[in-house]
């Protein structure tokens, strides 16, 4: 029944299990302003809220309805509910997946990347920094594996005091370095020797491939610091096989929930990052773009939900976006900005493989 001044249809909406349009729209309505406020929202705030315009009794009277079919909750005694995690996930499905991101973000984000030169690791880094700032939660960016891409340079710098360096360029663009110690008569030109047999050596092979001994040049001094850069090259093979996690914006969290002890069952979860890189790649593999609460299965993050973006450079998969906030995150903003910048990373990252 309803009353003379309601002029919503009662009509099913689509894959919710009955929820029909006046509902969704509350719904939708007591979503959006506890994000805004993260205040319980009572029926004055969702009167005037697109779709419903119907009377202040009637919106009383279906909040309650959501309450009692799990979709709101009504933490204390006032009038005031919140959404709960079933009612969030109704609110992310009805978006319908990224929504355009606004003026000033797509500035933000076009600004970046036109400025955003230099390693790649310093790139992913600093992409983890913008996707904070963009949207208020925790960023993860987890950047492509190095494990199969070729050496295109390699290069032999002497640093002095028997100290080297080995820089090594990729054909993905990534630009590994390790030191190495040279032998007390290595003068610069045994460096510069060394440098050309051992690029001559590696070129073209992915790290962990490259061949263990290289031909002997006659001159003991360089075949040293050749086999030193050889061994330089395998431990940094060992470590592409590994996925690397950048973090930016962790500090929000301790803004972002009232609780310490979340806060910190949050932080200790960003720590590690084996668990960090497993949770966004198993939430991808199930088809979720979004896992609010639970969905996720790792409990310190049961008052969190997670945004991920697969990155990809020519329709492969080449690394991982996550943002991390509470439950009543801005879900429109998040799901637009990681869609933005996961594109200008994946279309960076390619031009870095060319």
């Amino acid at each position: 029944m309803t009353t003379s001044d309601d002029h919503t249809t009662d009509r099913a909406h689509p894959g919710d299990g009955g929820l029909d349009d006046r509902k969704a729209a509350i719904l939708n309505a007591v979503v959006n302003e506890y994000i805004g406020s993260a205040q319980p929202v009572g029926s004055q705030h969702v009167v005037d809220a697109p779709g419903v315009s119907v009377s202040s009794a009637t919106v009383r009277s279906d909040m309650a309805a959501l309450e009692r079919d799990g979709y709101l909750a009504q933490p204390h005694t006032s009038a005031g509910r919140i959404p709960t995690d079933k009612g969030y996930r109704f609110f992310v499905d009805q978006l319908g997946g990224p929504g355009p991101l606004d003026p000033s973000g797509r500035q933000q984000v076009r600004q970046f990347f036109d400025h955003a030169h230099g390693e790649i690791e310093e790139m992913l880094e600093r992409t983890s920094g913008l996707l904070a700032d963009l949207t208020d939660c925790t960023a993860m960016v987890v950047g492509p594996s190095h494990e199969q891409a070729a050496v295109r340079s390699v290069q032999l710098v002497g640093l002095g005091h028997r100290l080297a360096l080995v820089v090594v360029v990729l054909a993905d663009g990534a630009v590994q370095k390790q030191s190495i110690e040279l032998p007390e008569d290595a003068d610069e030109s045994v460096v510069s020797e060394a440098g050309g047999r051992l690029a001559a050596h590696a070129l073209g092979s992915p790290l962990a491939q490259v061949a263990p001994k290289a031909a002997p040049s006659g001159n003991p001094s360089v075949d040293t610091v050749v086999a030193s850069g050889v061994g330089a090259l395998h431990v940094l093979g060992a470590a592409d096989g590994h996925d690397q996690l950048f973090v930016g914006g962790s500090s929000r969290m301790a803004a972002a929930f009232d609780a310490v002890d979340t806060v910190r069952s949050v932080l200790t979860i960003l720590e590690q990052q084996l668990v960090v890189v497993s949770l966004l790649r198993d939430i991808l593999e199930t088809g979720l773009t979004v896992a609010i609460g639970t969905e996720h299965g790792v409990e310190p993050l049961a008052s969190c939900a997670i945004v991920v973006m697969p990155v990809s450079v020519d329709g492969i998969e080449a690394g991982t976006i996550g943002l991390l906030g509470p439950t009543r995150m801005n879900y429109p903003l998040a799901l637009a900005a990681a869609r933005v910048v996961g594109d200008r990373l994946g279309e960076r990252l390619g031009e870095a493989a060319r």
